[in-house]
């Protein structure tokens, strides 16, 4: 079933209506612009990251992560925060937690934060650095309007860290929710799925 302009636009408005009023915590006092992850306030979106628009916004929703190291497959919960201040790049902000098979919480789990950096050809840098010791270098481009596909070029880690030697992502909306894919290639592994997850918008 195919939906219709009007059908589309009638849908955005109505998942808005709950998120369009709701933005991250800001600091009044602040001297320079808040983040913002809500792009009817604070400060214009620079047109540097326009390829990444509908990126902006704080997400929320559930998925599976699975290897043939883990005990799997499991699952987690997880809130993303992309958000900016005006510059041209985005903040990134990921939280996890895992979920016991009837959906209660069961403990925090992974947490990474870093950088989108869209350049002017189009290619996109994504600096992430994971609370295990991870710092990951990934580029790529869009793949359209509404997915980015992206691949580390570098991957460093702290001694007491888990061998990870490479990840590949793809993110992309899916009838407004946002959607994406993991693979990884780590302790010894070679590069296949890892991690998935369907985030709803909560704010922006």
């Amino acid at each position: 079933m195919t939906t219709s302009g009007d059908e589309a636009i009638a849908a955005a408005e109505e998942r808005a209506a709950s998120t369009r009023a709701r933005n991250l915590p800001a600091w009044d006092d602040l001297p320079i612009p808040n983040d913002t992850a809500n792009l009817r306030e604070g400060p214009d979106l620079n047109a540097a990251c326009l390829a990444l628009l509908p990126l902006v916004g704080v997400w929320r929703g559930e998925g599976e992560i699975d290897y043939p190291t883990i005990e799997g497959p499991r699952k987690f919960a997880q809130q993303l925060t992309v958000a900016h201040d005006g510059r041209p790049f985005l903040y990134h902000e990921a939280r996890s937690w895992l979920l016991n098979e009837d959906g209660s919480i069961l403990r925090p789990a992974a947490r990474e934060t870093g950088f989108w950096r869209p350049q002017e050809d189009d290619t996109l840098e994504l600096l992430l650095t994971h609370s295990s010791g991870i710092v990951e270098l990934y580029y790529g481009k869009p793949l359209n309007q509404t997915s980015w596909e992206l691949g580390t070029d570098a991957v460093i880690r702290t001694a007491t860290a888990k061998d990870v030697t490479g990840a590949k992502r793809l993110y992309g909306l899916i009838n407004g929710n946002l959607g994406y894919v993991e693979e990884r290639a780590m302790v010894g592994q070679e590069m296949q799925p890892h991690a998935s997850a369907l985030l709803h918008r909560v704010a922006g």
